[in-house]
């Protein structure tokens, strides 16, 4: 079941669909023109859909006549769920496959879909990428594998540990196996994350197919606090996203 309901601004629509027994919310920018592609946002494990990379990018994203969906995941924002007790890799996994589904059947936007992850949105995006056509898709900061994972104690300064369980949350996942199937991949890192080890970024670029572009953030870090790394971050992904989509 899909409720549409209009926001504010005349082009973005509150969209509301059930995954997994619960409604998630998200945010449809439209971009005014006919059919257009569109992409698909996925936030990180801490994050919502209001991240403000995201906004700017679903901006830019309608000013290139492409349709941008964010939306929060079970748990998280304005969706349906407890944080702790229904958050795992695989309930992502299915809220997204969810989510592609529902702008999928929607007859105001093309069958072109690429998809944009954050983190953690990241890793599940290219998990499902490998068993649905898309046609595009940016990672920022996405791991490989959570044994890895530097996991910081939410609103404290003391130096993140390694971990599977965050936030009383049993993580775990690996990815690796999926890398050779994807393709058509703009992998953005931070040169100074504290989480995801850069790494991640090189193997990700090593295993993945052509069309292929890792771009290393200098000085850049988790959270891409800094203005301008973002700035330019917008501006790769959605031309990155761009091409990707009206080919």
């Amino acid at each position: 079941m899909i409720m549409n309901h209009s926001n504010s601004k005349s082009n973005n629509l509150v969209i509301s669909f059930s995954s997994g027994g619960f409604y998630l919310k998200g945010i449809l920018h439209l971009p005014g023109t006919n059919h257009p592609p569109i992409v698909i946002g996925s936030h990180g494990l801490l994050a919502t859909k209001n991240s403000p990379k995201q906004i700017s990018l679903a901006d830019t994203c309608n000013k290139l006549g492409i349709a941008y969906f964010r939306f929060d995941y079970r748990g998280c924002g304005e969706s349906q769920g407890h944080y702790k007790r229904d958050t795992s890799f695989e309930t992502r996994c299915e809220d997204l496959m969810n989510a592609v589904n529902t702008v999928r059947s929607r007859k105001d936007i093309s069958d072109q879909i690429g998809l944009f992850g954050s983190s953690l949105g990241g890793a599940v995006s290219i998990e499902i990428a490998k068993t649905i056509h898309i046609d595009t898709l940016v990672t920022f900061a996405a791991p490989i594998r959570s044994k890895e994972l530097s996991i910081p104690m939410e609103g404290s300064n003391v130096k993140p540990q390694i971990s599977n369980n965050t936030h009383g949350i049993n993580l775990q996942f690996d990815i690796s196996k999926e890398l050779p199937s994807v393709s058509n991949i703009l992998i953005i890192h931070g040169g100074d994350d504290r989480v995801v080890p850069i790494a991640h970024a090189h193997q990700i670029y090593k295993a993945v197919n052509n069309p292929k572009k890792l771009v290393i953030q200098h000085k850049g870090d988790h959270a891409m606090s800094n203005g301008k790394l973002q700035k330019d971050f917008v501006l790769q992904a959605a031309q990155w996203l761009k091409e990707g989509l009206t080919k």
